[in-house]
């Protein structure tokens, strides 16, 4: 069976669970979801979820275990329906926590847990609901029982799916598909068809930008600067994974990526401050004549930055009638000029407060200047429809736990001596006495707090007119926990692993 009729199978399999069977239903959802396939069938998960959404109003979750109110709750969010988390009130006691045994339904948890991750700010419960849900799944592990069941709830605990990327990192569910509930077997066939697919796209854009970044030759001119051209790629593959057909928009994107790390490394190894204040200005002018006033080895840096954005300037304006260079140049000379401020603070010695360094930080992760380029490229920002201030929140968001996991830094990224600091060392700073794990401790919470407001940023409603755009930035954020998830060889072996399944692997 060929894949479009395997898609049209699994279609024909969910509107009969849809109208037939609710609870298998979700779970169905949930399945397509995970492997990464749910771009073919957004108007059946959508009339299942309204459908339910409509039943939630009547108050029939009340008779659903845990499991289901669970997934129930998770899945409606992430498409958009506002549910209360006091669904969860019909699982605690008078105590007003939740039943203790409740401890023994592993797959409740596991589904409570996944739940909790799509809290907003304020809402206490589902905090309550992660706390009470990670401590008894870490026991269950503990106890050693299950080795297959184990191994599933730790990889749950540290890679929940609402901050993860399905299509990335399907490899281990699809492992656990094969025989579930009749249709599991269909679906893991597709979304390894669904794979193959995608890995001729991936491989041949690839192949385009490494042809680009070769002739570019920047990477013989500035020796010092990482040259890495696949886990760029892997940041744009990542963050508009969802759709096939955006092969112009991911190779542009990347290209944006390469300059983000390769002006970090001029900042922080190569140049002086004197050289660094004069490449500033000239990103500033943003003018072909600044270039005589450059050091040598900045020279075609700084020519092919200014090609290379007109040209994506160039693209947009073709493709959606609007010229969006003043926003694509200013977007870069801010980042120039907060790596100045960085490489100023840190060649003084004087660290700056913790509050001041993250507001500079967040635009030295180049967060702002990628989801600029991928607001314009996404066609927003024409007429009069969305422009960049309304999704200032969002972008600050993403570049909040950008630079806050960067900061965290188990390892020094690919064994460069900078001249960057970190936001904990500057909070140390600030709390004099503070232990190291102290100061870790506040840069998680304030990650888990900055997820909250991101939540509330890509699930509600109103926002749904620019849903392309926040899917891809929410995908910018999940990928973050995988780009810096060093070990301590200072190698990055998950990430490694899903993008050699995702580009390479050959699977039957």
């Amino acid at each position: 069976m060929g894949y479009e009729q395997k898609i049209e199978e699994i279609r024909q399999v969910l509107q009969s669970k849809g109208e037939d069977d609710p609870s298998e239903s979700l779970i169905l959802v949930d399945a397509i979801q995970r492997v990464g396939l749910s771009s073919y069938y957004e108007q059946e998960i959508e009339t299942i979820l309204r459908t339910r959404y409509v039943d939630s109003c009547s108050c029939i979750y009340g008779y659903y275990n845990l499991h289901d109110v669970s997934l129930f709750f998770r899945l409606l969010r992430q498409h958009g329906h506002y549910i209360s988390p006091d669904v969860f009130n019909n699982f605690k006691g008078k105590d007003g926590r939740f039943r203790r045994n409740l401890r023994q339904d592993i797959r409740g948890l596991m589904e409570l847990y996944e739940a909790a991750q799509l809290s907003f700010q304020g809402e206490h419960i589902l905090d309550e609901a992660a706390s009470f849900s990670s401590q008894a799944l870490r026991e269950y592990c503990l106890a050693d029982v299950d080795d297959d069941l184990s191994r599933m709830i730790s990889g749950k605990l540290k890679y929940p799916y609402h901050k993860t990327i399905a299509k990335l990192t399907r490899k281990d569910f699809l492992q656990d598909l094969q025989g579930i509930n009749g249709w599991g077997k269909t679906l893991r066939e597709l979304a390894l068809m669904d794979l193959r697919k995608g890995q001729s796209v991936y491989q041949g854009e690839l192949a385009q930008v490494s042809k680009w970044w070769n002739e570019l030759g920047l990477a013989k001119e500035i020796k010092l600067a990482r040259n890495q051209l696949l886990k760029w790629y892997t940041w744009s593959m990542s963050i508009l994974i969802d759709d096939f057909s955006l092969s112009l928009q991911r190779v542009a994107l990347t290209k944006s990526i390469a300059f983000v790390y390769l002006i970090d490394d001029i900042f922080d190894v190569v140049g002086t401050l004197d050289e660094l204040t004069i490449f500033t200005e000239a990103v500033n002018k943003w003018d072909y004549a600044a270039i005589d006033t450059l050091p040598d080895y900045m020279k075609m840096c700084y020519l092919a930055l200014l090609d290379t954005t007109n040209g994506i300037g160039h693209e947009i304006y073709k493709r959606h009638g609007y010229d969006p260079i003043d926003s694509l140049k200013t977007s870069w000379g801010r980042l120039c000029s907060a790596y100045l401020m960085e490489a100023k603070w840190f060649a003084s010695g004087d660290l700056p407060t913790a509050a001041k360094y993250l507001e500079n930080g967040k635009v030295t992760t180049g967060a702002y200047v990628v989801l600029v380029h991928l607001f314009f490229l996404s066609g927003l920002g024409s007429g009069g429809g969305t422009r960049l201030p309304d999704v200032s929140q969002l972008v600050s968001s993403v570049a909040t736990i950008l630079r806050l996991w960067d900061d965290l830094g188990s390892a020094k990224d690919e064994h460069q001596d900078g001249r960057d600091g970190s936001y904990m060392e500057c909070y140390r700073n600030d709390h004099r006495g503070l232990s190291m794990a102290q100061a870790q401790d506040h840069v998680i919470d304030t990650i888990a707090s900055e997820w909250k407001s991101l939540n509330k940023e890509c699930f509600c409603l109103n926002h749904f007119s620019t849903s392309y755009f926040r899917r891809a930035a929410l995908n910018a954020a999940r990928i973050v926990p995988l780009m810096y998830g060093y070990d301590e060889k200072q190698q990055l072996p998950v990430l490694e692993e899903h993008v050699k399944f995702t580009l390479f692997n050959q699977t039957n």
